[in-house]
């Protein structure tokens, strides 16, 4: 036998299926694009803008319901501070918005039809209703005048103010990118335990200590809520949980719960600190509203690095078609 024929390759069986014992001979198929392009469009926002606007706006709706808790029980100082607040983070969360679309006229243009199937449709009408409203809680609060027109926007825009915190997990999770889609259930309820982390934080850097009892035991609640959601979000992930754990992402999410756990406690612990009460719950209020912040960041990253590899898009694809398929079997 010549050289030639000691290099051919081992022959296969039929069905193309290589012998006991042979090594294979093609190298394991690798997730690529044409021309190594993305399956799918990462998201065009900018960072800065949207993962802002969503922070912005969990701050401003979460921060109307602790608002309207404070005023309805006599926690005046806090009640006012919060208003001014939510009623800043809303403006901003629309500043941030419209810097995105590139012009005012597109947002107006939103609100032109209502479309219910639409989370951007009805995130832009939810704005639309509770801007009005916190600006009118904000106004009368500070002014001291017409004290039950105030209480009627306080209570509206605590009513909407919800919708306003969590629709922006619902707008993320109704897209294809894979790091938020597969999320869906948990994104929302996600986003509302950390907008009540943010307008607790809020209360404990504005609010007077001794008014801060109700916020306390929401930072609590809402640093566990997030990370039990986390979790939950990560599990059902699955593979795809990998661009919530890698890179900046990781980063900012590991970040995040280390922040909301941190502030958490010294708000906790504010009250028990004496002459250090003050600085203390301040101290953990900055750092509910950065662990926010952040989480919001760090889900907004994950989501890009999600939409930039085909790997996040064709293997849960392909393993939920194997689970079809093994459920029609069975």
């Amino acid at each position: 036998m010549n050289g030639a024929e000691n290099t051919r390759p081992p022959r296969r069986g039929s069905g193309g299926r290589k012998r006991r014992g042979e090594e294979l001979m093609v190298p394991r198929a690798e997730f690529q694009s044409y021309y190594g392009r993305p399956v799918i469009k990462a998201p065009s926002w900018a960072a800065r803008d949207i993962a802002g606007y969503f922070f912005l706006g969990g701050l401003a709706g979460a921060g109307s319901v602790l608002a309207a808790g404070a005023h309805f029980t006599g926690r005046g100082t806090t009640a006012t501070a919060l208003k001014v607040s939510s009623l800043g983070a809303v403006g901003l969360s629309v500043a941030a918005l419209v810097n995105d679309l590139g012009r005012p006229s597109r947002f107006a243009h939103m609100l032109r039809v209502f479309k219910p199937t639409s989370p951007m449709s009805v995130g832009s009408w939810l704005l639309g209703v509770y801007g009005p409203a916190a600006g009118v809680a904000a106004a009368t609060a500070v002014s001291g005048t017409f004290r039950r027109v105030g209480a009627v926007a306080t209570l509206g825009a605590a009513l909407t103010g919800p919708a306003v915190a969590t629709y922006t997990g619902v707008l993320a999770a109704d897209t294809a990118v894979p790091a938020w889609h597969g999320a869906y259930r948990e994104l929302p309820y996600l986003f509302a335990a950390s907008a009540t982390a943010a307008a607790a934080g809020m209360a404990f850097v504005i609010g007077p200590v001794r008014e801060t009892g109700p916020a306390r035991h929401a930072a609590v609640l809402a640093t566990v809520a997030d990370l039990a959601l986390s979790a939950a979000a990560e599990r059902r992930l699955g593979s795809v949980a990998e661009t919530w754990r890698e890179n900046r992402a990781g980063m900012l999410l590991r970040l995040a719960r280390a922040l909301t756990v941190a502030g958490a406690m010294a708000g906790a612990a504010a009250p028990a600190a004496g002459r250090a009460a003050r600085p203390t719950a301040a101290l953990g209020g900055l750092a509910l509203l950065a662990g926010s912040a952040c989480t919001r960041f760090g889900i907004f990253a994950a989501g890009v690095a999600s939409a930039q590899d085909p790997r996040y898009t064709v293997v849960p694809q392909r393993e939920r078609l194997a689970r079809e398929a093994g459920s029609r079997e069975g």
